[in-house]
């Protein structure tokens, strides 16, 4: 049972080859932008890894940089077909290699749809990558000689200031860690042997937060010691006043940053696997079409297209059956065996 099908004039057959061909070199373009943004969402998960725990959030843009070449390959070889398909005489090469060809770039809108999706789905890995990330980030803060560690104070403080934000949660995450470096303590002081003194494990921890937390609109100078000190600072109810330093967390600013980026180029990629789809039903037509008259004493006759020539379960039995006998080379192996075989008995049996 045909289905869809489409009768074509040799006037409609151009125009569908001109317009498709046109379609085909718009989603190259589309392919190539794909990849950009693959490339361009990589280089910023990239800039500020310091404070991301794992590399699972990097599945995103890989997949992103895979669609789009994969996309450019594709699109590139349907302008190709569409080009052939107005010359007969040049359409028989595609002859064997149209029906796969097909097959692998409907399988591929599949790939193309998952991209879009994972765009959208991995904000919770992203969160989690981010919780971890941070939390390390703000505790080797102090630790600016040691290596491997000794930029995530430029880090840190880039972040606060670009998203401002403060801390991991809010600002009181740098309340409960030691954000000074010892060789910046005068052990001498006895305030500063009192604070250490205090702490169980040893450490130099105030109510104070690093510069970068600081909001340059308040009209007031920038209070980042002695925070919950009310008696410390003049007209000053921390309680009640807004605060000059910066209240949102940097987890749930940058994961806001990240989760607009990535639903913006899933958008993206959904409308080019949209418009993807369009294209390859507008090839499949045309390949039939043009199929029917190659050979044709007037080539500007008259065809038929259609999408399936068979029902839809039927053209995937018929399609497994046909990869199953492509790539069955057990049978091509034992028929050598066997005639080796029998010559070696005709061989014995004259001796």
């Amino acid at each position: 049972m045909v289905l869809f099908k489409v009768k074509f004039t040799f006037q409609k057959r151009m125009q569908l080859a001109q317009s498709l061909g046109m379609l085909c070199w718009f989603s190259v373009f589309t392919g190539v932008l794909t990849f950009a943004l693959g490339i361009y969402l990589k280089c910023e998960l990239k800039r500020r890894s310091e404070v991301m725990d794992n590399t699972d959030i990097h599945l995103v843009p890989n997949t992103l940089i895979f669609v789009g070449l994969l996309s450019m390959l594709i699109n590139f070889s349907g302008v190709k077909m569409c080009n052939d398909s107005l010359d007969l005489a040049k359409f028989p090469r595609w002859k064997g290699y149209v029906e796969p060809f097909l097959i692998f770039s409907f399988l591929f809108t599949f790939l193309m749809l998952f991209a879009s999706l994972l765009s959208y789905f991995m904000r919770g890995n992203l969160d989690a990558s981010l919780k971890i990330g941070l939390k390390n980030g703000i505790r080797f803060y102090k630790d600016t000689d040691t290596p491997g560690r000794c930029y995530q104070k430029r880090t840190i403080d880039h972040i606060q200031m670009e998203f401002q934000c403060c801390g991991n949660n809010n600002y009181r995450d740098w309340f409960q860690v030691q954000w000074i470096s010892n060789r910046f303590l005068d052990f001498n002081n006895k305030e500063v042997r009192d604070h250490i003194k205090s702490n169980v494990d040893g450490r130099y921890l105030i109510d104070g937060v690093p510069f970068s937390c600081c909001n340059p609109n308040s009209p007031r100078p920038c209070i980042q010691r002695q925070i919950t000190n009310n008696s410390a600072h003049f007209n000053y109810e921390y309680q009640t006043e807004e605060l000059n330093i910066w209240l949102t967390g940097c987890r749930e600013s940058l994961l806001s940053y990240y989760t607009g980026m990535m639903a913006t180029i899933g958008t993206s990629v959904l409308l080019c696997y949209v418009m993807q789809l369009g294209v390859l039903t507008g090839l499949r037509y045309l390949s039939i079409a043009t199929e029917a008259v190659v050979g044709q004493e007037n080539p500007e006759c008259d065809s038929e297209g259609y999408l399936l020539e068979k029902g839809p379960m039927e053209t995937v039995c018929a399609t497994v059956e046909a990869v199953k006998a492509k790539f069955s080379f057990n049978q091509v192996q034992t028929e050598p065996a066997a005639t080796e075989a029998t010559t070696t008995e005709g061989d014995k049996t004259d001796k």
